[in-house]
This record gives C-alpha cells, sequence and structure tokens, in this order.
C-alpha cells in the first residue's frame, strides 16, 4: 500500500499540487468486483480545498489515472455500517449516496478518520459521522509506529515546509564554501553551530540596545491610548445628540409620507368623480328629448338621435371596480333604463302607427283592377269597354315607395339604437313592418298581374273580341280572371305549325288550334311574330318592374333595419311562423328555433324578410308563365332568355339576394316548360298519321322546324343560355330524321325515296340557310341522305321506260359473272344476237320518246311543288339515262364485237327527247 500511495503521489498528484494525506482501496457494492482506489488530498497553495478522488487503474496499462473528484465541502454524511463490528462496508453522502466496500476493515477506519481530521482542520464543517467508534474520531492521535497511515503523515506534514528558491541557493552557496560539507558532515555541522551561535549573540546586543527605543515607543502608545479614550467620549456624546435628531427625523419623514397618501388619495378621489360626473351625466335637454321629444319633425327626431345615442353611451361605459357599489351610480343606472324603457315605447308607439298610417294612405288610393274596371265602365255608358279598359292599363307599372321609405329612413338611427338597447321591440316592429307590407304588397302585385293577364290574353284577335264583351259586373270579371290563373277549365294556345301535325292533303298542312275559355277558335296565322313580339314586351315590362321594386324594398331594409353591419344577429322572422285567424302571425319564437337562427348572417335574415315580404311574387310569375305557355307553347323561348337575362343580372348584383333566388327558381319553372315544349314537339312527331290517298310532300313538321328555328335564332340572339337552345336543337333534329324515314316508310301513294328526297333537301336547305354551328354534324347528314335518296329515286324510275332492254343486259352481266366469257355470250341461245336485234327494234326513238314523257308525268306527280324539284330530279334522270346508254353500248361492243349492233337513237337524240319534254309540261 506504501508503494502504491508514493507512486499515486508521485504520477497524479504532484503534478497537480496536490498532497495524499489518505487511501483506501475499495470496490462498489452489489456488484461487480472492479477495484478501485478513494484517495484524501489537499492543495499545496493557500487557501487549501480538500478533495476526495478516486484513482483507477487503467485497462490498456500498468499506470493509474484520476475517473472521479467530490469536493469535501460537498460531503454531508459518512456512514460506518457498524460500529462495534468489523465491517468494511461504508457509505458516503455526496449529492447521492455513494456505497463502497473497503479491501480491510482498518483500510476503512484509518481512511474515515483522516476524513475526520481534514474536515476538522479545514472545513470545520458539520458533517455527520454514524455508525463511527469514538475512538476515530479524536483529535489528537498519539504518535509513534502504532499510529496509523493516514495520522502519521498527517502531523509530519503538518511539521514540513518546503525550501523556497532563495534559501535553496543560500544553501548551495554555502555548502560551495565549505567543500567538505559533502564528505564531512560533522565537521560542517559543527561549523553551522559555531556561527548560528555568534548570531544569537549579536541579535542579543542588538535587543539590549534598542530598549530605549521601545520605552518611548511605549510611552507614546500610552499616550495615543488617552486620546482614544477622549475621542471615544466626544462620539459617545455626539452620537447621544445625533439620535434625538434622528428620532425627530423619523416623525418628519412619518409625517410627510401621510400627507403624500392623502394628497394620492385626494387626486385618485377627484378623478373618480370626474371620470362618473363626464360618463354617467346625462344633460336635462337629452332628458327632455327622450321623454317628450317631437318624433315627426326633423329637428326632434335629429334631437332624439343625439339625446339616445348619448344615453347609450352612459349606459354601456364601462365601470371601474367597487363604482356599482355606490348608491349614486345605482340611481342613476336606474334612471338610465327608464329613460330606455320609455323612450324605445315612445319610438315604437310612434313607428307603428307611422307603418299603418302610410298603409292606409296607400290602400286608400289603390284601386284594385276589378273596381277600376267597374268604375270605368259605369262611368263611360255605351263606351267599348275593351278600349277603356286597354288606355287605362296602357301604362303598366307598379307602386313606388321611395317616398314611404324616403320618410322611415329619418329613424334608421333610432332604430339602430332600438336594436342595440331593446331586441325584443325592435324584433316587434320588424315582424309589424313585414305584416303591413306584405299584404301592401300582395294587393299591387295582384293587381299587377292581373293587368299583364289580360294583356296577354288580348294578343289574341279571338281573345281580344272576347274581353270587348265581358260583362260590367265585377263577379263576370272576377270569374274571367280566375279562369286565366288556369283554376278553371283547359287554356291552350296555338303553338305554331310545330305542333299540328295532321296531314289532310297533298299540300294541306293546317295547324291544330284550341280553345281560349271557350271563346272561340283561333288559328296558328293569328298568333303571329306581332303578336309573339307583344307578348315578350309585356314580359319583359313586368321583370322590369319587379326588378328595382325589390331591390329597392331590400336596400331599405338593410339600411332601416340596420343589418348589413354585424356578421351574425338574431333574426327576428326567422322562425317558424304560424298563420292566425286574421292571416296574422304568431310572435313566439321557440327556444330550439331561436339558438339555430342566432347562427344565421345577417343577408340570410334580408332574405327571408324579403321572403315574407314578396311571397306572392313566386307564385304570380309561375301564374303569368303557365298563362303565357298556354296561350302559345314558343312564349316559353322569349321567357327562357328574358328570365336568365334577369338572374343573369340580379347574381352579378347579389348571388344570395331575394331577388336572385327568387328568380333563379322561376327559372326552373321556365326551363321547364320550355323542355316540355320539345318534348311535346317530339311527341306530336312521333304521333303523326299521313293521308293515304294523297301524296306526302314535305311534311309538316319538318316546316315546323324550319319555323321554330328561324324564331329560336331570332329570340336566342347574344343570350347567355344559349348551351339549352343547342341541346333542343339536337333532340328536335334527331326526332325529325327518326320521323321523316317513319312517315317514308309508312307512305303508300308517295314512293319512300321522294319522301325521303324531299323532306331532307328541305332540311339541308333550313340548316345551310340558317348556319346552326351545332347541328353541322346534322346538315351534313341531311345533305347525303337526300343525295343517296335522289340517286336511288332516278335508278328506281329509270328502270321502267327502257323495261324489257334493261332485263336483257342485266341477264348478259350475270352470265358474265358468272363465268362466261363476254365474246362467248353471243353464243347463249336467251342472249345470241337475233334476241339483242329483237329487243332493241321494239325501242324505237319514237317509243323512247314517249316513255320519258310518261315517266316525266309520273315524277311530276309524286314530288310537291314547295321544294321545285322536279327540274333537279329530270336533269338528273337525263345523267343516268346517258350513262346506261353508254353502258349499254360498251356491252354491246365487248359482247358481241362485229356484229355491227347499235341503239335505234343516239344521245343527241335523247339530249333533245328530255329538252323537248321538259319545255312541253
Amino acid at each position: 500500500m506504501t508503494a502504491i500511495k508514493h507512486a499515486l503521489q508521485r504520477d497524479i498528484f504532484t503534478p497537480n499540487d496536490e498532497r495524499l494525506l489518505g487511501i483506501v482501496n475499495v470496490c462498489k457494492a452489489g456488484k461487480k468486483k472492479k477495484n478501485c482506489f478513494l484517495c484524501a488530498t489537499v492543495t499545496t497553495e493557500r487557501p487549501v480545498q480538500v478533495k476526495v478522488v478516486k484513482v483507477k487503474k487503467s485497462d490498456k496499462g500498468d499506470f493509474y489515472k484520476r475517473q472521479q473528484t467530490w469536493e469535501l465541502r460537498d460531503l454531508t454524511e459518512v456512514d460506518a455500517k457498524d460500529a462495534s463490528k468489523e465491517n468494511p462496508e461504508f457509505d458516503l453522502h455526496f449529492e447521492k449516496v455513494y456505497r463502497w466496500v473497503a479491501s480491510s476493515t482498518a483500510e476503512k477506519n484509518s481512511f474515515i478518520s483522516c476524513i475526520w481530521k481534514l474536515n476538522q482542520r479545514y472545513l470545520r464543517k458539520k458533517v455527520e459521522f454514524v455508525n463511527v467508534s469514538s475512538q476515530l474520531l479524536e483529535e489528537s492521535v498519539p504518535s509513534g509506529e502504532s499510529q496509523s497511515v493516514a495520522g502519521g503523515d498527517e502531523d509530519a506534514l503538518d511539521d514540513y515546509q518546503e525550501l523556497s528558491t532563495r534559501e535553496e541557493q543560500d544553501i548551495e552557496g554555502m555548502m560551495e564554501m565549505c567543500e567538505y560539507a559533502v564528505s564531512n558532515a560533522e565537521a560542517f555541522a559543527e561549523q553551522l553551530s559555531r556561527e548560528l551561535q555568534v548570531l544569537d549573540g549579536a541579535n542579543i546586543q542588538s535587543i539590549m540596545a534598542s530598549e530605549k527605543q521601545v520605552n518611548i515607543l511605549m510611552q507614546l502608545l500610552d499616550e495615543a491610548l488617552g486620546e482614544v479614550d477622549t475621542i471615544e467620549g466626544k462620539l459617545s456624546s455626539y452620537e447621544e445628540m445625533l439620535q434625538s435628531v434622528k428620532e425627530q427625523m423619523d416623525q418628519i419623514s412619518q409625517s410627510n409620507r401621510l400627507i403624500q397618501i392623502s394628497n394620492t388619495n385626494n387626486v385618485k378621489l377627484l378623478d373618480e368623480i370626474q371620470f362618473l360626473v363626464n360618463y354617467m351625466d346625462l344633460s336635462k335637454g337629452h332628458i327632455r328629448a327622450l321623454q317628450e321629444g317631437d318624433l315627426t319633425s326633423p329637428k326632434g327626431i335629429e334631437a332624439c338621435i343625439n339625446a339616445s345615442e348619448a344615453l347609450l353611451q352612459c349606459m354601456n361605459v364601462a365601470l371601474r371596480p367597487g363604482h356599482d357599489k355606490l348608491m349614486a351610480v345605482i340611481q342613476q343606472q336606474l334612471l338610465f333604463a327608464e329613460l330606455r324603457d320609455t323612450f324605445a315605447r315612445r319610438l315604437t308607439n310612434h313607428l307603428n302607427n307611422v307603418f299603418v298610417h302610410q298603409f292606409n294612405h296607400f290602400s286608400h288610393f289603390k284601386m284594385t283592377i276589378p273596381q277600376f274596371y267597374r268604375s270605368s265602365c259605369l262611368s263611360l255608358p255605351g263606351h267599348d269597354q275593351s278600349s277603356t279598359l286597354s288606355q287605362h292599363t296602357a301604362e303598366m307599372s307598379l307602386p313606388k315607395h321611395s317616398p314611404l321609405h324616403r320618410d322611415l329612413l329619418r329613424y334608421s338611427k333610432l332604430m339602430e339604437w332600438l336594436k342595440n338597447t331593446h331586441r325584443e321591440k325592435y324584433e316587434g316592429l320588424s315582424r309589424t313592418y313585414v305584416d303591413y307590407m306584405s299584404r301592401l304588397y300582395e294587393r299591387e302585385i295582384k293587381d299587377f298581374f292581373e293587368v299583364a293577364k289580360i294583356k296577354m290574353a288580348g294578343t289574341t284577335k279571338e281573345a281580344k273580341g272576347k274581353f270587348a264583351t265581358l260583362p260590367r259586373k265585377e263577379s263576370a270579371l272576377k270569374q274571367e280572371t280566375e279562369s286565366l290563373h288556369g283554376s278553371s277549365g283547359k287554356l291552350t294556345g296555338s303553338t305554331s305549325s310545330l305542333n299540328k301535325l295532321t296531314v289532310q292533303g297533298s299540300n294541306s298542312r293546317r295547324s291544330q288550334s284550341s280553345s281560349l275559355l271557350d271563346m272561340g277558335n283561333m288559328s296558328a296565322s293569328d298568333l303571329d311574330v306581332a303578336d309573339r313580339t307583344k307578348f315578350d314586351k309585356i314580359f319583359e315590362q313586368v321583370l322590369s318592374e319587379l326588378e328595382p321594386l325589390c331591390l329597392a324594398e331590400q336596400d331599405f331594409i338593410s339600411k332601416f333595419f340596420k343589418l348589413q353591419q354585424h356578421p351574425t344577429v338574431t333574426p327576428p322572422l326567422a322562425q317558424p311562423e304560424t298563420e292566425e285567424a286574421d292571416g296574422g302571425m304568431s310572435s313566439r319564437i321557440p327556444p330550439q328555433a331561436e339558438h339555430r337562427q342566432s347562427l344565421s348572417s345577417e343577408k340570410d335574415l334580408v332574405r327571408l324578410m324579403m321572403n315574407k315580404i314578396f311571397q306572392s311574387i313566386e307564385t304570380e310569375l309561375n301564374s303569368l308563365i303557365a298563362l303565357g305557355d298556354k296561350i302559345d307553347s314558343f312564349n316559353s323561348l322569349y321567357m327562357l332568355v328574358k328570365m336568365s337575362h334577369h338572374v343573369w343580372t340580379a347574381e352579378n348584383v347579389d348571388p344570395a339576394s331575394y331577388l336572385s333566388t327568387t328568380l333563379g327558381n322561376v327559372l326552373v319553372t321556365v326551363k321547364r316548360n320550355f323542355d316540355k315544349c320539345i318534348s311535346g314537339q317530339i311527341r306530336q312527331m312521333e304521333e303523326v298519321k299521313i293521308s293515304k290517298k294523297s301524296k306526302v310532300g314535305i311534311l309538316p313538321f319538318v316546316t315546323g322546324f324550319e319555323e321554330f328555328a328561324e324564331l329560336a335564332e331570332t329570340i336566342f340572339r347574344n343570350a347567355e343560355r344559349r348551351g339549352d337552345l343547342d341541346k333542343a336543337y339536337v333532340k328536335l333534329i334527331r326526332a325529325v330524321f327518326m320521323n321523316v324515314e317513319k312517315v317514308a316508310n309508312e307512305s303508300q301513294k308517295t314512293p319512300r325515296d321522294v319522301v325521303m328526297m324531299e323532306n331532307f333537301h328541305h332540311i339541308f336547305s333550313t340548316l345551310s340557310r340558317l348556319k346552326i354551328s351545332c347541328l353541322k354534324a346534322e346538315r351534313q347528314e341531311a345533305k347525303h341522305k337526300y343525295t343517296d335518296h335522289l340517286q336511288s329515286h332516278v335508278i328506281n324510275s329509270l328502270g321502267q321506260p327502257l323495261e324489257k332492254l334493261n332485263h336483257f343486259f342485266e341477264g348478259v352481266e350475270a352470265r358474265v359473272a358468272q363465268g362466261v366469257r363476254e365474246e362467248e355470250v353471243s353464243y347463249q341461245l336467251a342472249f345470241n344476237k337475233q334476241e339483242l336485234r329483237k329487243v332493241i327494234k321494239e325501242y324505237p326513238g319514237k317509243e323512247v320518246k314517249k316513255g320519258l314523257d310518261n315517266l316525266y308525268k309520273k315524277v311530276d306527280k309524286h314530288l310537291c311543288e314547295e321544294e321545285s324539284l322536279l327540274q333537279v330530279v329530270w336533269h338528273s334522270m337525263q345523267d343516268e339515262f346517258i350513262r346506261q346508254y353508254k353502258h349499254f353500248e360498251d356491252l354491246i361492243g365487248r359482247c358481241y364485237p362485229g356484229s355491227g349492233i347499235t341503239m335505234e337513237f343516239t344521245i343527241q337524240d335523247m339530249l333533245e327527247y328530255f329538252s323537248s319534254i321538259a319545255q312541253s309540261h
């Protein structure tokens, strides 16, 4: 252990200016036995630092290395486990507990004793030594060989002082002066002893010589002590005097602090009072305006607005903590609440009276159509009733409510105040306004649409004549008006020749007609372009009147009820409504419905109010659309274009507005009627029946499609919904194609090829003239079908004038097709030269011309005059006849070479025949 100790001192601690005082060989408790050394060290420099170092032997060599270091001042407890029995285990409590097992109990006790001594000498720190024998904790340990290694080293090292550099140099100089110092140590020691004695004698003499000076110094010290006592006495007196001054200053300071606190409290109190006075004081003028202010004059309204805003500011002021407990504040709040309730009640009653007055005002001057009609008829006896009605309804327009809106907008700021302070009264006013205005608008809109329906029904001559003889009684007119709504009878208008498909003769295509409330028969010719244009103008006027009316009302509602400032509010009219017996609605809102309504946006609230006010617009528009569709199904084209344009305009202004939503719903109905019109045309095409006794000619639905296309192209020019028309075109043209073939197959009087040729030629001409872009493929198909059936008809017709000659050459071609060589055909019995000459002699030029003349008459009989295809067909027959003639000559030249057989007529003869026949007819 001593060798290890010296090795550790030399290799580890000396380079770090440390001294090794205690060492113990240990291993950690409870783990694999890995030995290490715990070393107690102190530094050589001041201040002394005491450490416990863990040293372990390196795995790669025989040298030792420092592994972990603890400061002894961090040690809190040493536990020796057992003081009475030998136990090598002990614990050191630093930042955590380290458990060790020493190689022997003696080494453990020696190390613990070294720790105790170092703590007592350098640290004086209270370290707990638990389960340690009291013998180990003695401060002085006897010296001798029996002393522990650690204790002996400590005492020896305490007496040892290392030589300084100068001392080493002096010793070396002295040893150089005495050359025998090394060889004869005793002589050197004796010399040093003699020199020391000389020095001691010199020191004693020096001390004795300085005794007088010491006495003088002691006297001076006594005098200085006396002066110090004098000064201390004066300082004590001064201190007593200053103590009284200090007490007085403390009193003055305390008084000043109390004065400052009082001033601070007074300033804060004044600030609180000024705050309450400034923000919770309502002037007498404002109080008088709220209690008695005039709500009819502009000045009075302005005063009420200013007073209500001042009251709202006073009520919404943010009180500071504790203000709500002040009696004056409580009384002021009660006054504000009373003023708020009083003014809210006055404002609500006044606005209710305004609503009732304005409603009665408009109702007094509003005259319904039956009343207006009756008064006009009674005031002008003998006057033509139709002219009187048309004169008074020529300017078809809805009443304007801008004066009412202008008067009510003066109260918009008061409505905003009511909305923020009295929600229930605000909602009640909203319901009252909606109730009155819905009844007013319902009456005005109903009368407006009655005029529009009468003017629409008057577009037909029969309708005009019927309405001109209407009875004067209001009940009769009401019955007729209800009929126009479709409540009784069947109101069906002529729908042009496209709807009338009964073919009654070769050139007759009369349109079907139906009754208009049993008021006489009308033909399709009566509903001409002028009538449809008039209907278009009426419908456009209806939409043009409704649009500004709805926009103005919606703008007024937003401004008057202040529904555009906040993202969400509780809508006053969003609740499910129950109709009362008198036509009103219940004001009770279910809690669940009210919770859902609070999530609605203000735009939704505006739309809900508009729906209640204008609840009859959509119904009246649908009724008007139904009437227009029954008068003439083609009116759906006009309505689709106009309605689409107005929907597009409304969506550009506000896609979520009431007008946009309502017109969008009505547009769906118009589109449905348009589709129904197209489906009806297709269904009537499929139900067409042709006459068995007359030629077919151009089918009525073909000319009907032409009329439809011409009208649609005029109506849909620059329209927004061109795509709907293109889809209808495709459906109609496919149905026309299919039913033309169907009629051609069923035709008995007119050949199938003629029916197909004429109708597809007409279709091709129509599509080429109108240049409908979506029907390019159908136009080419129509041209192809027309050309094919023209060629087929020409070929079939030319087989009759030279029937035997055709049969003969068909037999010749059949033999060649069977494999008979062309030059050997003449040896066939049925097709020899004699048989050929016999057949040719049967068709001299005169007979051929006669046959062609009969053919011309037959072709003329089957063709209709409208298409003027006779010359086209005749010219095609001429070309085909010449082609057959050349073909016959070619067969004669190949199958009967050198026979000299030729036809009885030439090509020039044929040209003359065709020309003379055409000119003669």
